[in-house]
Order: C-alpha cells, then sequence, then structure tokens
C-alpha cells in the first residue's frame, strides 16, 4: 500500500486515546490522513496527537462523550468546519461493562453497557452521514467475536448482545448508505492487548455460579499463540479507509488468530 494512500482525506476516530483507537490513529495519520482523536477526556489522547505531530501528521482533540447526542455532533461539525470534509470514521469507542449473571445484572447496568457501545455507534454514523455523503467515504465499527462467533464469555450478555446489534446496525448501514457510495464495514476482534480491562467490572462470587469451565491450547490463539496486537488491528483499519477497499461493504471480518474457532 501507497504510504501516504490517505493524503487529503479525513477521518474520526472515536476512543482514539489507547489501545485499538490510538493504534489506528497513527496509522491513518501515518498514511496522510488528517484525525480527529475522540475521547471522553482530552487528555487521554494527547499523547497521540504529540506523536502524530512530531511524525510531521496533522491530528486534533475533541473531547466528547459519544453516547451523547449533542456532543458527537458537535464533533461531527467542529472536523468539517475545520478541515472541510469528512471520508472515515472509525466508530471505536465501547466498553466491557458489568459482567454479572443475568439473574443478578442491575437492569442499569445492562442500560448502560447498551448506551455506552450500541447507541454510541448509531449516533456516531447517524451524524457523521450529511458531511460524508458528497463524496462518499468509509465507516468502520468495531464489534467483537463475542456475540457474533463466539458465546462462551459468561456474564457478558449484555456486552455480547451489544456487539451483535452492532453487527446488525452496519449491515443495515452499508445498504442503505450504498447509494451515497459511503461503505460500511464491521471489524470483529478476538483478544488484543488493549487497557479495556480497566472498564470491566466483574461480579466474580456470582459468576462462579454460573462458571462454564473450558481449556484451551497454549496462547489461546492458533495463529501466533498470543493476544493480537493493537497494531495488527490498525493494518485492517488503513485499509478499510483507504480506496483499496472500495468495492468491500456490508462486511463483517474477524481479526482474533483463529480464536473463535476454538470454541
Amino acid at each position: 500500500m501507497n504510504e501516504k494512500s490517505l493524503a487529503g482525506k479525513t477521518a474520526v476516530v472515536t476512543g482514539a486515546g489507547s489501545g485499538i483507537g490510538r493504534a489506528s490513529a497513527l496509522k491513518l495519520a501515518a498514511s496522510g490522513a488528517k484525525v480527529a482523536l475522540v475521547d471522553i477526556k482530552e487528555e487521554n489522547a494527547a499523547q497521540v496527537k504529540q506523536d502524530i505531530g512530531d511524525a510531521g501528521g496533522e491530528a486534533m482533540i475533541i473531547e466528547a462523550d459519544v453516547s451523547v447526542p449533542l456532543q458527537v455532533e458537535d464533533c461531527i461539525q467542529k472536523v468539517v468546519m475545520t478541515w472541510g470534509r469528512l471520508d472515515f470514521v472509525f466508530a471505536n469507542a465501547g466498553v466491557n461493562g458489568r459482567l454479572a449473571p443475568i439473574e443478578d445484572l442491575p437492569p442499569e447496568e445492562w442500560d448502560q453497557t447498551m448506551t455506552n457501545n450500541l447507541k454510541s455507534t448509531f449516533l456516531t454514523v447517524k451524524y457523521a452521514i450529511p458531511a460524508m455523503r458528497k463524496q462518499g467515504g468509509s465507516i468502520v465499527i468495531t464489534s467483537s467475536i463475542n456475540g457474533n462467533r463466539t458465546f462462551s464469555g459468561i456474564g457478558m450478555s449484555a456486552y455480547s448482545s451489544s456487539k451483535a446489534g452492532q453487527m446488525a446496525f452496519g449491515k443495515m448501514a452499508a445498504l442503505e448508505l450504498a447509494e451515497y457510495q459511503i461503505r460500511v464495514n464491521v471489524i470483529c476482534p478476538g483478544a488484543i492487548e488493549t487497557n479495556i480491562g480497566e472498564n470491566t467490572h466483574a461480579d466474580k462470587e456470582n459468576l462462579e455460579k454460573v462458571k462454564i469451565p473450558i481449556e484451551f491450547p497454549e496462547g489461546n490463539q492458533p495463529l501466533e499463540h498470543r493476544a493480537g496486537k493493537p497494531e495488527q488491528v490498525a493494518d485492517l483499519i488503513r485499509f478499510l479507509a483507504s480506496d483499496e477497499s472500495s468495492h468491500i461493504t456490508g462486511t463483517e471480518l474477524f481479526i482474533d488468530g483463529a480464536e473463535s474457532l476454538l470454541r
């Protein structure tokens, strides 16, 4: 792929301060795109912006809670006002939320996971459409193998449901937005070395009563025997942002080193 294959394009990355979002923002910027780093706290993305700038790229930070409609709308408008266009959106922000048996999961915790994962995806796509339909572009949604290919994550009923919902929403959006030449694809990572565990709250005592013992080969992923790295996902994101994926839409792409095929 041309090193500057995204030159002249602009991108929005949500959850850009860490993990997959951070790695993808750096990769997009290295490929020539101007990148809006969206995170719930500005300081989370400060180092990413500095790294992009030090490498000769251009980025801005937008502090926003992507589950709040007005904040998402303002975010997109700021990008368009600053750079004049929007070509690529990576709806990546999300949480694991509360892990608990269904009978012990508080309804408000279910709602919070759905809001942070599924509603935020809807809002990010919704408000990006007017900015993208003039020239077309690409949208990528971060889902998961959990809820789409594997269902052995005990206690993850809310998370898995939100991820399955993202898959369905992405396919609906792909068809609806095809007339505007806006492509929509869904990535489904397996275990990736990120800090998402920081927003995971496990009800360990109650989870024991529904635990199903499962043993895996060493490393849990047949391909490399380790969790994937954010940079490996970022390579896929750059491809989906580029014109080299111009005929791919409505597609889920599993990036898990064959982990989900074991389950």
